[in-house]
C-alpha cells in the first residue's frame, strides 16, 4: 500500500527519512508509467522520467492512479477553460509529473507553468530534460527571446519553471517564485498530491495562508489521505512509518470536513471534498467499462477501501467566479 503514497516533500530531520520519501517518488512515477503502459490513460513523457515496473502492480493501484490523474486533470482543465489559459499553474511537490508536456500537446498551456520541490528531485528532473529531445524541445518551442536560465537546480523560460524550494517558508518560495517571473495578478492553480500530509498542521496552514493571501484570483487543488482514523487509515500510516516517513499532518485528514476546514480556516472563501470512490462512481459507464475490461480485479473490497482513504479537494478565493467550478466528470485525463 505505501506506494500508492506519493508525497515528495517529507520534512524530517534524517537524511534516512528523506531518502524514504525520494523513494516513494519513485514508487509513484514506476506506478503511473505501470498504468500507462496497460492502456489506463496516455502520457508519452512518463517513460523519459522513469523505468518500467520490473513487476506488474496490482489492479487496485492502477484505477486509483487512473481516479488521481483523472480527477487532478478534470479540475485543472476546469479551471484552464474558465480563465481562458490566461492564468498561471504553481504545482507544488511537483515530482516527476508530466502535466506541462501533455497541456502543451492539447494547446492548453497557461501563461506560465511552475514545478516545486525537493533540490534533489528537481536535479534529476532538470537533467533528464536537458539529455531528452522529447523532454526540452517542447519547451524550446514554447520559449520566445533569448536563451533560457538552466542550471542544477533551477530552469526558466517563457512558460516553464522548475525550481527547488521549502513549502515550509513561504517567504523563500514566493522570493524564488518572483525571481523566475510569477505574477501575484494573474489567475493562479495551485496543486498539491500528498505533501500537505507531510508537513505539520502549522506548516501546511502557513503555506495554505500565503497561497489564499498572496495571488488576486486562486484556487487551490488538494490530493491526499482521508479517513485516517480508522484501522485500514491505521495500516496505511504504519506501512509508511516503516519506512521512516512519518504523517505528520495527518490530523487535518480525519475526514471529508476536516479537509474542508482546514481550507477555510485558512483564507480559502470555498472549499470542497470528495473521495475517490466518488471520483471512481462517477466516471461514464463507457469509461469504467474500458478501464475495468484491462484487467482483472479480484478484491473489488479492497480497491473501496483504496479509494475511500484518498480524497481531493478544491478551494477557490477570487474576483472572477472560480468557486463554480467543480469535477463534471465529461473531460478526458
Amino acid at each position: 500500500m505505501a506506494a500508492a503514497v506519493r508525497g515528495t516533500l517529507c520534512f524530517a530531520d534524517s537524511e534516512e527519512a528523506d531518502e524514504a520519501v525520494r523513494g516513494t517518488c519513485e514508487d509513484a512515477s514506476i506506478c503511473k508509467r505501470f498504468a500507462v503502459s496497460i492502456g489506463y490513460w496516455k502520457d508519452p513523457y512518463i517513460q523519459y522520467f522513469v523505468r518500467q515496473a520490473k513487476e506488474r502492480k496490482a489492479p487496485e493501484i492502477n484505477r486509483g492512479y487512473y481516479a488521481r490523474v483523472h480527477g487532478v486533470s478534470q479540475l485543472l482543465k476546469a479551471f484552464l477553460k474558465k480563465t481562458e489559459c490566461n492564468c498561471q499553474i504553481i504545482n507544488l511537490g511537483a515530482g516527476l509529473d508530466t502535466m506541462f508536456w501533455r497541456l502543451k500537446d492539447e494547446n492548453l498551456l497557461p501563461k506560465k507553468y511552475f514545478e516545486v520541490d525537493f533540490p534533489m528531485i528537481v536535479a534529476r528532473k532538470i537533467y533528464n530534460i536537458k539529455s531528452k529531445p522529447p523532454l526540452s524541445k517542447p519547451i524550446i518551442e514554447s520559449h520566445s527571446g533569448e536563451s533560457f536560465l538552466i542550471d542544477a537546480h533551477s530552469l526558466d523560460s517563457n512558460r516553464y519553471s522548475i525550481l527547488a524550494a521549502d513549502l515550509r517558508d513561504s517567504s523563500e518560495l514566493e522570493e524564488k517564485l518572483k525571481k523566475l517571473n510569477m505574477d501575484t495578478q494573474l489567475p493562479t492553480l495551485l496543486i498539491a498530491e500528498c505533501v500537505l500530509v507531510y508537513m505539520t498542521p502549522e506548516q501546511s496552514a502557513s503555506l495554505l495562508k500565503w497561497a489564499a493571501n498572496t495571488f488576486q484570483a486562486a484556487m487551490f487543488i488538494n490530493y491526499e489521505q482521508v479517513n485516517m482514523t480508522d484501522r485500514f487509515g491505521q495500516i496505511m500510516i504504519e506501512n509508511l512509518q516503516r519506512r521512516q516517513c512519518s504523517l505528520a499532518g495527518v490530523e487535518a485528514c480525519k475526514s471529508l470536513e476536516s479537509q474542508r476546514e482546514r481550507l477555510l480556516l485558512n483564507g480559502w472563501e470555498t472549499a470542497n471534498a470528495i473521495d475517490m470512490m466518488k471520483v471512481y462512481s462517477c466516471l461514464p459507464q463507457a469509461e469504467v467499462r474500458r478501464i475495468e475490461g484491462l484487467e482483472f480485479l479480484d478484491e473489488k473490497e479492497l480497491l473501496e477501501q483504496l479509494m475511500q482513504h484518498y480524497c481531493i479537494c478544491w478551494a477557490t478565493k477570487d474576483s472572477c467566479n472560480l468557486g463554480n467550478i467543480s469535477l463534471s466528470f465529461r473531460m478526458s485525463v
